[in-house]
Order: C-alpha cells, then sequence, then structure tokens
C-alpha cells in the first residue's frame, strides 16, 4: 500500500497527508473532533490501491499540524478549510470522505454549495450537533463563558505511551490503544526532555456558543444534491436515535450501510476492510452500466 506524504496547504495554514498518485482523481478527507488527518491512515491505502484514486485528508484548523485559529471554531468554519484546499488543488466539484465532525462539514458544504460536491461518504457522522431554540440563551452563556476564562496548559505526558493511554481512557466516544495510536501519535510535539504534548488547540474544548437548530440542520440536510453513502457503526453514535433517524430521512439520495465497529470502525484494525469494500460496492453499483 502507498506511503502518506505530507503536505502544506493555503499558505502553510493547513496540513494534510497525501494517500495516490498526482493524476489520480482526488478525494477529500475529512476528520472527526479532536482527531486529524492520520484518521484515514488505515481506510485511504486502502481506497487507493481499489479505486485508482488520490486522497488528501486535511488537519482541520487546531487539528493535528494545522495552524491554530483566533476566534471561533464554529462547524461552518471549518468549510473554508474544505473550500480553501479545494481551490489550492485546483478542484471545482470534489468526493468528500468525512468522518463525525468532518461528517457535518461536508454535509454543510454540500448543502449551501452543491455545485462543489460531487458525492459524499460519511462515515458515523451526519449533520450537525444541534441546540433547540428555546435553549439558546444557555448555549450562548456557556460558550461566552468558556472564552472569558485563562487559558489552559496544553497537556503534556511522559511518553507516547501514556499519551494514548490517556485518550482511551478519556476519549468522548469509546477508543482502543491500536485505533487511538495513529491519532495520537500525529497530535503529538517532542520536547527536549523526552517529555510529549498534544498540539490540539485547548480551545476546541470550549462550548459553542452558538449551534443550529433542530429545524436548520434538517433543513440544510434537505438541500443536499450529491448522492450520499453513511456508514455507520453497530455501536457508534447514530444509531436509531430520533434526531439520527430524522436525518437519515431527510436527505434526499441516501444508502445506509451498517457495519460492525464502533464509532471509529473506519481506523480499528478488524473492522477497516469492511469499510473500504462498503464503498467500493456502492461507487461500483452508481457508475452507469
Amino acid at each position: 500500500m502507498s506511503e502518506a506524504q505530507q503536505w502544506s496547504l493555503a499558505g502553510g495554514r493547513l496540513a494534510a497527508l497525501v494517500w495516490g498518485r498526482e493524476d489520480a482523481p482526488t478525494w477529500l478527507a475529512l476528520h472527526g473532533w479532536l482527531d486529524n488527518a492520520a484518521s484515514f491512515s488505515r481506510l485511504a491505502p486502502r481506497l487507493v490501491e481499489r479505486l485508482g484514486i488520490r486522497i488528501v485528508a486535511l488537519d482541520f484548523a487546531g487539528h493535528g499540524h494545522s495552524a491554530h485559529r483566533e476566534g471561533d471554531y464554529a462547524l461552518w468554519d471549518y468549510c473554508h478549510d474544505l473550500l480553501d484546499a479545494a481551490d489550492e488543488l485546483g478542484l471545482e466539484r470534489v468526493p468528500l470522505l468525512a468522518h463525525s465532525m468532518g461528517a457535518g462539514v461536508a454535509c454543510l458544504t454540500a448543502a449551501a454549495l452543491p455545485e462543489r460536491v460531487e458525492r459524499l461518504v460519511l462515515i458515523d457522522g451526519l449533520g450537525a450537533v444541534t441546540t433547540p431554540v428555546g435553549e439558546s440563551a444557555a448555549q450562548l452563556r456557556k460558550g461566552l463563558r468558556a472564552a472569558r476564562r485563562p487559558r489552559s496548559v496544553a497537556p503534556r505526558y511522559p511518553d507516547s505511551r501514556t499519551a494514548i493511554a490517556a485518550r482511551v481512557a478519556g476519549g468522548v466516544t469509546p477508543i482502543d490503544s491500536a485505533t487511538a495510536t495513529p491519532l495520537v501519535e500525529r497530535n503529538l510535539v517532542r520536547e527536549p526532555d523526552g517529555h510529549v504534548r498534544l498540539r490540539t488547540d485547548g480551545r476546541l474544548l470550549w462550548p459553542s456558543p452558538v449551534r443550529l437548530s433542530p429545524e436548520q440542520a434538517l433543513a440544510l440536510l434537505g438541500a443536499i444534491q450529491a448522492p450520499v453513502l453513511l456508514i455507520e457503526g453497530e455501536s457508534g453514535i447514530l444509531g436509531e436515535r430520533e434526531m439520527a433517524r430524522a436525518a437519515r430521512e431527510a436527505v434526499p439520495q441516501l444508502a445506509r450501510r451498517v457495519l460492525p465497529g464502533g464509532h471509529h470502525l473506519h481506523l480499528e484494525p478488524g473492522r477497516v476492510s469492511c469499510v473500504a469494500d462498503a464503498i467500493e460496492t456502492w461507487l461500483v453499483a452508481a457508475e452507469p452500466a
């Protein structure tokens, strides 16, 4: 399988990992919250080999090797990261491979700029985290108060093994050490004394001051014109929750596949091949006879 190349985009503001030949059709890959481009380090080489494509996996602002951003990290701000990368690569219409928060960014971009998005492959994520209209003031209060607090120092660990264990113990969704290792390793800075610290901008942990309402989120999903493949983990974050069902029903052209695995099933060593199979099967079925 092909080795990843380290890339810099958007004047050095964005970092990326790239798999595949320069002359191959290019997909952009978008990771989840607090993850980075290494989220696709096991899936991308398989898709490159099977489909003859190139995959450019971004580190969103504040994540991985990308620069931190002053101001807010609103979900829609990441759409500019996607569009800046696509513009620099000369991609007028681009297929998107996206996980979790990255799936939300992909959905917003596809809804607002349908002419820029060819198709969506979403992994255990669909649309945006929402706040009911009646809770808007409380959400804004959380965001404003968090931003007024002193910034905390980035976590520091004696070695990468300890950093990986911390991610496993403190992850928002369950993850094992084998799955977490690529994500954590890309997110570490090694210091002269041998310790490591996280690159991630600590402000990513602050509550969002403003979120879309459920009604807005569903309306945006209904505006997506591109075909969508949604791959969910059996123990992922969507399942049969009321909002997840409503989100799936809102998308005009959605194919759903539920596979064994958790929220990071595309990175789980024992599950990644099944994810690649599902994507390849969907693409072959979509080809004109």
